[in-house]
């Protein structure tokens, strides 16, 4: 069994590991930066090492360093939140190689799904419904032929993107080259990588993503789906489980789809299969190899902690529960508050004068904010989740639209009006909303 976990990230989400590390009786250690020296989970660990400077690249994705820490606590693992290094196969190789426990799956599968294009291969060939594009790299002299091939409009996606950086849509033969290029710049500057590769373009299609667990030696589930489709800039911002679109029948379709495909895999720890729906059917995008943001709202409806799961299926433990055991209870949402002006979306770090979260049955807020609290400038602006879980969607939506007025925070600037905004707003109420809703809103609110 590990008896002590270090934390290898920042924020809300080391802080949501933590709580489950001392829950299960498991020892921890908190990383930070010279920035995060009084963040909360920094101050509520057993113990602290300060691994760097402000910058990420000196600190919490300098692996010499968190490795270092490691050695010098005596850490058996390391849960790695995500971002940062949490899809880093090499990071992985490296502290098992230390005999230290990365609690997430092998670098091998890390590997295999971090490549957009090996990812969309290894989807078809373990059955996993996938949108019609490219076989493989597009390069420009043959871009055209392989868009006639599949129709326009396109989408031209970095092999190794992420977050909307390196994509571009083309919808006629006119846009292509330039699209291409662009693409192409935009993915060489972001990773290091000027590979892109081609898919349909799905003009109103909602992002519907499938959380699964495994145990590594072919047992998974999947604990039903999540609708992230309000988004800006391929950025999500709300999200539902379950989804309004989606009735029984398909959820657990494709839910077994995906759970049969990582057992096939052999996959082990949590994992996401991520979709886009549209007219009835399920097109495959990419897969996400480590715990996400809105876990919580699975949490919320299945009962089942998502962090003690990883952590047990890394003990070797297994699953503690089947797929028959699963059961799906109520709706939850989750809205992300960013330290950002609501309007425009620019970061708004400085000092928090007044945090007050909301209460009450239902409602769970994952933050390391308190009052006093200066947020740093360096890093994602996200500061905290709030979760609602109601019996029915209704019930959810009215519970959020109380502990929305009841969430102050003061002394900075966070994208609370929005969700404000949203909560009043009547496609929301009918769940009528696809992934390019959110941008036409705030267009159309900004003129």
């Amino acid at each position: 069994m590990i008896s002590k976990i270090l934390i290898a990230n920042r924020g809300e989400i080391a802080l949501r590991v933590l709580r489950a590390c001392k829950e299960l009786g498991i020892a921890t250690v908190a990383v930070h930066s010279t920035a995060d020296a009084d963040a909360m989970h920094v101050r509520l660990a057993d113990e602290s090492v300060c691994i760097g400077p402000p910058p990420s690249r000196d600190s919490y994705l300098n692996i010499h360093q968190i490795v270092a820490a490691c050695e010098i606590t005596g850490a058996d693992a390391v849960h790695p939140g995500y971002g940062f290094l949490s899809e880093n196969a090499k990071f992985a190789e490296i502290l098992e190689a230390h005999d230290i426990t990365f609690i997430g799956p092998t670098a091998e599968h890390i590997r295999i799904m971090g490549d957009k294009i090996t990812a969309k291969q290894t989807a078809q060939e373990l059955g996993i419904p996938v949108v019609p594009g490219s076989d493989g790299e597009v390069k420009p002299e043959n871009a055209l032929e392989v868009a006639r091939k599949i129709g326009f409009p396109v989408l031209i996606k970095a092999t190794a993107g992420g977050g909307g950086r390196g994509m571009k849509v083309a919808r006629s033969e006119a846009d292509l080259e330039e699209a291409v290029a662009t693409a192409r710049t935009e993915a060489l500057a972001a990773f290091g990588n000027d590979a892109v590769y081609m898919e349909k373009y799905l003009s109103k299609p909602r992002h519907i993503e499938i959380q699964i667990v495994g145990d590594g030696a072919g047992n998974a589930v999947h604990l039903g789906e999540r609708d992230c489709s309000l988004q800006r800039r391929h950025q999500k911002v709300w999200e539902e489980a379950n989804s309004p679109a989606l009735n029984v029948d398909q959820r657990m379709k494709i839910g077994q789809i995906c759970a049969d495909a990582m057992k096939k895999l052999k996959y082990r720890g949590a994992g996401t299969v991520e979709f886009l729906y549209e007219n009835g059917e399920f097109y495959f995008i990419e897969m996400n190899t480590r715990l996400q943001v809105e876990h919580p709202i699975t949490e919320a409806i299945t009962g089942i902690d998502l962090v003690h799961e990883q952590i047990r299926v890394a003990s070797g433990g297994g699953l503690s529960v089947q797929q028959e055991d699963i059961v799906f209870s109520g709706h939850a949402i989750e809205c992300r508050i960013n330290a950002e002006d609501p309007r425009t979306f620019v970061p708004s770090p400085g000092t928090i004068t007044h945090f007050h979260a909301p209460g009450g049955l239902g409602v769970r807020v994952d933050s390391g904010a308190y009052q006093g609290y200066r947020i740093p400038p360096y890093y994602d602006s996200l500061i905290g989740k709030l979760i609602v879980h109601g019996r029915t969607r209704v019930e959810c939506m009215m519970r959020l639209r109380r502990v929305l007025d009841e969430f102050v925070i003061d002394g900075i600037k966070t994208t609370l009006p929005l969700f404000q905004d949203l909560i009043n707003n009547q496609d929301i109420a009918n769940g009528d909303y696809d992934i390019h809703w959110l941008e036409k809103h705030l267009a159309a609110t900004s003129e």
